[in-house]
Order: structure tokens, then sequence, then C-alpha cells
């Protein structure tokens, strides 16, 4: 039976140039890149390429942008690394109640310590309202946290105004973009972002990889001590062939034009929903459909049938889809960005799928896609009657 992969927003199949460059690495440059001798000096090249394709593709410096482990990591590091800083300027930090795990956990964290957290409130599209954020800044507030592009409902925040609104604060802007790299473009100089989290197997690039951008202006403190790597930034010797085809990766993205990728992800969902439509399938989109939203995620409500039968049948028919974030995709909690746009007793919470598009699906995937997902549909709303 052939897979159909459809979850996209969970990791991404790495591209062939990435392979091929990982696998050169591999085979011809082991050196460590800390070592004076030619194979360290080598290694270092390699990085610094890397690191150079990275930065121009958000409009930053080289020296601005730090390997690490990948999104997760990023953001901890940038979320208790401005809280260690900036403790004696203030403990307020706002972010959104629909951000990943990796940021609200920490914050969580840092709220047992005595920070301020405030959870900006969403709409059913998943977008904050710029009036509460503007109205729960203070003089205290040290970080503003907000996600680029939210991984269960594709919604898009309005980055330049906000960074236009932190500006003025106190506070430092913080972006994962770990949703937003590679599928809307990101300037971190014209956004005003101080740091900004992403992770490499999003974009078609290599597990256990990320980096985060920090401002050259930001004297970021650590979260691992150890050796000097980095510019004594993040210790632990880098991972060079790793590095290299994360380079490669986003090498690859720059040459794409992320407003015909968008049409593309839009003509895909209009194809499912023109099927579910056509079979007088009831059904609801979570988030909206407009033009600040990510097309590469649909998140869709079948009415009356349960997340993991909907799940199953799909995934028993070859394809791959998820309830939610991956992250989260193994807990009894219920999605807490559902919650957030609909509220805790929505029946979308428990009767709902997010399909998510990668550069390599084709049209022909997703009508077949589109037409199992009726056939499955129109079985178990029926019995559900």
């Amino acid at each position: 039976m052939t897979q159909v992969y459809l979850d996209n927003a969970a990791t991404t199949p790495m591209s062939p140039i990435v392979i091929d460059t990982i696998t050169e690495q591999m085979k011809q440059n082991f050196g460590n890149a800390s070592s004076t001798y030619e194979l360290g000096r080598v290694a270092r090249k390699v990085i610094e390429q890397a690191r150079s394709q990275i930065s121009q593709a958000i409009n930053a410096q080289a020296n601005e942008i730090i390997f690490t482990s990948g999104g997760s990591e990023s953001n901890n590091t940038a979320i208790f690394g401005i809280a260690r800083m900036q403790r004696e300027v203030g403990h307020r930090i706002i972010t959104t109640k629909v951000e990943h795990p990796s940021v609200l956990e920490p914050l969580r964290q840092l709220e047992k310590n005595g920070f301020d957290v405030v959870y900006l409130d969403v709409d059913a599209t998943g977008h904050i309202s710029l009036a509460d954020l503007k109205a729960a800044l203070t003089p205290e507030t040290i970080l503003v946290s907000i996600m680029a592009v939210n991984n269960e409902v594709g919604s898009i925040n309005p980055l330049q105004e906000i960074g236009e609104i932190v500006a003025d604060s106190n506070a430092y802007f913080h972006v994962d973009a770990v949703q937003g790299l590679g599928n809307i473009d990101l300037d971190v100089q014209k956004m005003q972002i101080d740091l900004l989290s992403t992770s490499a197997h999003k974009i078609n690039g290599p597990k256990f990889l990320g980096f985060l951008y920090k401002n050259a202006r930001i004297n970021l403190p650590s979260l691992i001590y150890g050796g000097e790597q980095e510019t004594k930034r993040r210790a632990g010797t880098e991972n060079v062939p790793g590095i290299a085809g994360f380079g490669e990766a986003v090498n690859e993205l720059s040459k794409i034009n992320k407003q015909e990728l968008q049409a593309k992800y839009s003509e895909f969902q209009e194809i499912i929903l023109h099927e579910l439509d056509e079979a007088r399938i009831s059904y609801q989109v979570n988030g909206g459909r407009g033009k600040n939203v990510s097309h590469h995620v649909l998140n869709l409500r079948i009415n009356g049938v349960s997340t993991t039968i909907l799940q199953a049948n799909l995934d028993l028919a070859g394809y791959a889809v998820s309830g939610g974030s991956a992250c989260t995709a193994g807990s009894l909690e219920p999605s807490h960005v559902l919650v957030a746009c609909f509220g805790q007793k929505s029946a979308r919470i428990d009767e709902s799928i997010r399909i998510s598009f990668g550069r390599y699906n084709t049209v022909a995937e997703i009508r077949a896609f589109a037409l199992e997902l009726v056939k499955i549909a129109q079985k178990t709303q029926w019995k559900n009657k």
C-alpha cells in the first residue's frame, strides 16, 4: 500500500540535495571545527558557509546565528536567557495561549520563580488582538514571545506590526518561527525581531538541528556550558554534516517563491473542501482561510466523527495526518490551541484532524486523499446518526 504523507507540520522528508550534502560531508569531512589544523579549518569553513546562507535568508548578520539542537532548545535559550539577563529590569513576559509547548513550558517554569506571564487570548482564527498586546505592555515587560505561524491552525501573526509595538517598549521581541521559515517571508530587520527560533527538520533538513537568531546587541547568557563553540554561546562539538545540510535546505528555500507555494497549498485545500461539499459532508475548518493564514495547514472538523476514528481510518487507507501538534499527540489532554480558539466545551476539540502539506505533495495525491476522506466521512457519519 502506498503511503501518502500529509503531516508536514510535524516533520518533513529530507530533500535529496540535503541528503547528498550531508552524506558527502560525512564521507569527506570528519574534522572537529574547533581544531586549528587543516581538517579542523575545513570543518570550520563548512559551518561558516552555512551560517552565511542562513543569515542571508532572514536578513541577519552571520555572527547573529547560533546553531542549536532544534526549535525547542532555541526557544528555551531565548526565554530563559532574557529572563536571566533582564531580571533586574522587570518580571513581566507576554505571550499567547496558542504557543508551542517549548515556549509555554519554559514560561510556566518562570512563573514558579516569580515571573508574571500574560497569556493573550486569540479569536476563532487563532489571531491575537494588537490592542490587547498594547494594553498588556508595561515598563516592567522584558519579553514578548509570539509565534510566526501557528502549528495547528496556520494563523500568521502580523510580525511587523508587533515588532513596531514592542520596539517602543523596554521588552525584547522573540519569534518562534519553526512553522514560519519556508512558508512565509521573514526579515528580522524589517520586522524588528530581536530573537528568532527555527528547526531544520521542518524545512526538509535534518532532525535535531536548528538555529537561534540573536540580535548582535543582545548579550544573551548561555543555556549550555562546557566548551567555547559558537563563540562561547553554545557549548558542544558542532554537527558539521548536519549544519551543512541545514544551510543547503535554507539555500533551496531561498529559491522558492513563498507566494506561489502558498497558492499551491491553497489549491490543495480547495480540492479537499470541494469534494466534501460535493458529497454534502458536514464539516468545519478550524481557523481562517484568508490571507493571514499559512495554507500549508488545514485543520478540519468532520462533524460527529472523533479524531481517533478518523485518523485511524485514514492511516489504514495509507494517509498520514495528525490530531494536532506532534509534541502533544500522545497526550490525553485536548489541543490547547483549539481550546483557546473555541472553548473547552466545543465539539471541535474531539473531532478535528490536522492535514499539513509539503513541497513534495502532488495534486494527484490530494485528489485521492479527498476522495478517501469523503468515503470515510460518509461511512462514519452515517453510523453516528
